[in-house]
C-alpha cells in the first residue's frame, strides 16, 4: 500500500504530504482545487509521459515521490533490486520503497528507484504490480485479451490453474516433438552430414582414449624427464653429503656421521642433567629425520635410473595426441571429453532411422489429440466462470446507476493452440438490453467505463488485485442512492486492498475511512491538503451537499451520511 505521497511545485501545489492509509481514502476539494494533480503525481510515478505544462509557474521542476510498504515477496521489489534499487525492510514480513520521479520545466524527466536513477520504463513496469489507475481519461487496466485471459482465469480459481499447468505440459511436449520431426524431415541430408561429421570426431577421441587431468600429468613429468641428469646429479652431492658416497675411502664427513657422534657424546652425560637429556633427545630426532630424508633421496636415484629416453619419447607422444584433441575440441582435456559427451547426445537425435520416425509421428498424433481434449477443456472452464463473471458485473452495474447495462465475457475457439490454450477472451460492455455489445473502451463514456471498471474491480478484488486502486470521478453523472451504492461497493472493495478516489459527492465521500481535503489559499494561486477530523468531515460533507459549509441542516445530513457508511 502507499504511505505517503509527497508533491511539490506541480500545478498549483507547491508542497504537500498525503499521508494514507489503508482502506478506503476519499480526495474532494472546491472545482479548481488541485486534485487532479494528485492523480497526475501518480501517474509521473506510474511511468506515464511527463508534460512540462505541470510544473508550477515559476518553478525549475515538479516533484512527486510515494513510500510504498509491500510484502517481502511482491514482484515489484525484484523490479527494484533488479534496477540497482535499496529497499528497507521494516519488519520480517514487509519491505518499504521509495519511487520518486521529477519533471523539469523544459520537459526531461528522472525516475528514482530505491533510491537509484532508473528508466522510466522501470517505473512503469513496477507500476503496474502496485497501482491501478481508473479516470475519465485513463486506459483500462484490462485493455488486452491476455489480461483479461488472465482475470478470468483468477476469477475461475484453482481448478483452472492446474487444468491450464496441465495443458502446458502436453503443449511443450507437443512443440518438442513437432520440432523435431519438422527437423527430421525437411533437414535430412544436413543431418546425415552433422552424424557423420560427429562420428569421426568421436572416433579419433575415443582412440585416443583421454583421461581427465592427464595432460597436466604428462606436463610435469615431461619436465622432470627433460631435466633427469641435473636431478640425478643434485641428489647424489645431497645424498653424498647426509650418508656419504659410495665412492668415498671412509674418511669424508657425512651428516648422519657427525649427529650419530654428537648423539653418542651427549648420551653417555645425559643422565646428569635433565638439560642435556633434552637436548640429546632433540638431537636424536634430527638424526632420525636425516636418516629418513637420506633414505628418500636414495629411492628417488633409483627412480631416476629407470626414467630414460624411451620413457621421455613415450610421454612427448602423448602429450602430442592429446595436444591435437585440444586443438579441435576443447580447451583442456575436461572440455574435450565435456564436448564428447554432449555429441553423443545429439549424434543420437541424428538418428533418423525410419523407427524413431515413426516413433515421432505416433507420439505426435497422440499428443495433438491429448493437446485438443485439454484445449477444450480449458475452454469449457472459461465459458463457465465467463458466465459467472458477467453476471456478477452485470448486478455491480444495476447497484451503479446502469441498469440495463450488462457486462459479456465471450469466450470463442481460436485458430492456433498457444500457451494459454486455443481460445481467445474478450470482455465486452452493452450499455443496454437491445445494444451489440462492444469490446471495453469503445461505445461507453468515461463515466460508465469507470462504473464498468469499478464493478469488475469489485468482483475480481478476491483473487486478482493490485495493492492500490485509484479512481477519478468515478461517480461522474450519478447521484442521490445511486451514488451511496458506488460508495458502498468502494468500501467493499477497500476491504481488500487500498482505495484512492477523487470525488465530487457527499454520499460517497461519506464512506471514507479517510478523508483528504484539497484547498486553495485566499489568492486561489496555491492549494495545500490536510487530513480532515471527524468534525472537519461533517463540514467539508455539508458544504459538498449544499454549498453552506456551516448550515445546521447540511451538517445534520452529513453526520447521517456519516453514520450510514459506518455501517459497511
Amino acid at each position: 500500500m502507499i504511505e505517503e505521497i509527497h508533491i511539490r511545485d506541480l500545478g498549483i501545489i507547491t508542497d504537500a504530504r498525503l499521508p494514507l492509509e489503508p482502506g478506503l481514502s476519499v480526495l474532494t476539494g472546491e472545482t479548481g482545487a488541485g486534485k487532479t494533480m494528485v492523480v497526475t503525481a501518480l501517474g509521473m510515478l506510474l511511468g506515464n509521459r511527463s508534460d512540462a505544462t505541470s510544473v508550477r509557474n515559476g518553478a525549475k521542476n515538479a516533484l512527486a515521490e510515494a513510500v510504498i510498504r509491500l510484502p517481502k515477496n511482491h514482484a515489484a521489489l525484484d523490479l527494484a533490486h533488479n534496477a540497482g534499487g535499496t529497499v528497507e525492510d521494516i519488519d520480517s514480513e514487509s519491505s518499504e520503497l521509495l519511487l520518486a520521479r521529477t519533471v523539469n520545466a523544459s520537459g526531461r524527466s528522472r525516475a528514482h528507484v530505491g533510491g537509484c536513477t532508473a528508466p522510466i520504463g522501470t517505473l512503469a513496469d513496477i507500476g503496474r504490480t502496485l497501482v491501478a489507475v481508473h479516470g475519465q481519461s485513463d486506459q483500462l487496466r484490462l485493455k488486452s485479451s491476455s489480461e483479461q485471459r488472465h482475470a478470468l482465469d483468477s476469477y475461475a480459481g484453482a481448478p483452472l490453474v492446474q487444468a491450464l499447468e496441465e495443458y502446458r505440459g502436453v503443449y511443450e511436449r507437443y512443440r518438442a516433438v513437432a520440432s523435431a520431426l519438422k527437423e527430421m524431415r525437411e533437414n535430412a541430408r544436413a543431418r546425415a552430414l552433422e552424424a557423420q561429421t560427429l562420428q569421426g570426431a568421436l572416433a579419433e577421441i575415443d582412440a585416443v582414449a583421454p583421461v581427465e587431468g592427464e595432460d597436466e600429468a604428462l606436463r610435469v613429468e615431461s619436465m622432470k624427464l627433460m631435466n633427469v641428469e641435473a636431478l640425478r646429479q643434485a641428489s647424489a652431492i645431497a645424498s653424498a653429503a647426509l650418508s656419504g658416497s659410495e665412492y668415498s675411502s671412509g674418511d669424508e664427513s657425512n651428516v648422519l656421521a657427525l649427529l650419530d657422534a654428537a648423539r653418542t657424546a651427549l648420551a653417555a652425560q645425559s643422565s646428569s642433567d635433565e638439560a642435556l637429556a633434552a637436548l640429546t633427545e632433540r638431537v636424536n630426532e634430527v638424526l632420525i629425520l636425516a636418516t629418513d630424508a637420506a633414505s628418500d633421496l636414495a629411492s628417488y636415484m633409483a627412480s631416476l635410473d629407470s626414467d630414460g629416453p624411451g620413457r621421455l619419447a613415450q610421454v612427448q607422444e602423448r602429450r602430442a595426441a592429446l595436444k591435437t584433441l585440444t586443438r579441435k575440441y576443447g580447451a583442456d582435456i575436461a572440455e574435450v571429453l565435456a564436448w564428447a559427451e554432449e555429441s553423443r547426445v545429439r549424434l543420437e537425435s541424428l538418428d533418423d532411422n525410419p523407427a524413431r520416425l515413426e516413433a515421432l509421428e505416433n507420439e505426435l498424433v497422440q499428443l495433438r489429440k491429448n493437446l485438443g481434449e485439454s484445449a477444450q477443456k480449458l475452454m469449457r472452464m472459461r465459458q463457465e466462470a465467463a458466465q459467472k463473471l458477467a453476471h456478477a458485473v452485470s448486478e455491480e452495474l444495476t447497484a451503479l446507476a446502469m441498469p440495463n447495462a450488462s457486462l459479456v465475457v465471450e469466450v470463442s475457439e481460436a485458430e492456433k493452440f498457444s500457451a494459454h490454450g486455443k481460445d481467445s477472451v474478450s470482455f465486452m460492455l452493452a450499455p443496454h438490453k437491445t445494444a451489440v455489445p462492444r469490446p471495453l473502451g469503445k461505445g461507453a463514456s468515461g463515466g460508465e467505463l469507470s462504473r464498468v471498471m469499478l464493478a469488475l474491480e469489485v468482483v475480481l478484488a478476491e483473487v486478482d488485485p493490485v495493492p492500490t486502486f485509484i479512481f477519478d470521478e468515478v461517480d461522474s453523472g450519478v447521484g442521490g442512492k445511486a451514488a451511496i451504492e458506488i460508495g458502498r461497493r468502494l468500501a467493499m472493495l477497500a476491504k481488500h486492498v487500498q482505495v484512492l478516489v477523487v470525488t465530487h459527492l457527499p454520499q460517497v465521500a461519506a464512506f471514507a475511512d479517510q478523508h483528504i481535503l484539497v484547498l486553495k489559499n485566499d489568492d486561489a494561486s496555491l492549494s495545500k491538503v490536510q487530513v480532515l477530523s471527524e468534525e472537519e468531515r461533517v463540514v467539508e460533507l455539508a458544504r459538498m451537499l449544499s454549498g453552506h459549509d456551516q448550515s445546521e441542516a447540511a451538517q445534520e445530513h452529513a453526520r447521517e451520511l456519516l453514520a450510514a457508511g459506518r455501517q459497511v
